[in-house]
């Protein structure tokens, strides 16, 4: 039995890679989930979209426009800054805090939808909760987001899902987009073998 040796170490292992959702994907995802919202809102009356960054705001902002030229409504779409309300804070390296944008009229009264790119323990929202308590009191709250891959830590679910993936632990699940990243994909990285 030949061994690996100095002079002829073993490939590196690479991790398995699977593009769940391709740019057209990404695009009628989130026309679905725009026609989902005009639905359960009855026209999206009185709902303001907040984008969770990073991927979120731009998500949230295509939704907005989707949903004006479905209905040819104005949904106002802003940003919802979660730093300062995180809990792994202590855990990870100092992060910059962005700016919460609310649309004019700010939030009171009405319906939020957050909006987030990958829904996994739930700890992203739990944290979106309580910053939204901070800047106002909304009617109701709702979370639309592109994809579940499950494993919740936290009882949250969300009202809107662009697609569901079945994933283990070990698994990560990559969102990029045009805006953030130049293309917009959804690939899943499995765990590493050998060249």
């Amino acid at each position: 039995m030949a061994y690996p040796s100095a002079a002829h170490p073993s490939p590196p292992r690479q991790p398995s890679v699977k593009v769940i959702l391709a740019a057209a994907d990404v695009s009628r995802v989130v026309d679905r989930i725009a026609h989902q919202i005009l639905e359960k809102t009855q026209g999206a009356a009185e709902t303001v979209l907040l984008g969770i960054p990073t991927r979120g705001v731009p998500l949230a902002r295509r939704l907005a426009a989707r949903i004006g030229a479905f209905e040819d409504v104005a949904v106002p779409a802003g940003v919802l800054d979660i730093t300062l309300y995180r809990d792994d804070l202590r855990r990870h390296a100092t992060r910059a805090v962005g700016p919460t944008q609310l649309p004019a009229g700010g939030i009171d009264g009405r319906r939020v939808v957050l909006v987030d790119d990958v829904l996994f323990s739930g700890r992203t929202v739990r944290a979106a909760l309580d910053a939204l308590s901070d800047v106002g009191r909304p009617a109701s709250v709702q979370l639309a987001v592109l994809v579940d891959r499950g494993h919740r830590q936290l009882p949250i679910r969300a009202d809107y899902v662009g697609k569901n993936i079945p994933t283990a632990l070990a698994e990560n699940v990559k969102v990029t987009l045009a805006e953030t990243d130049g293309v917009d994909e959804v690939k899943l990285y499995g765990e590493a073998t050998a060249a």
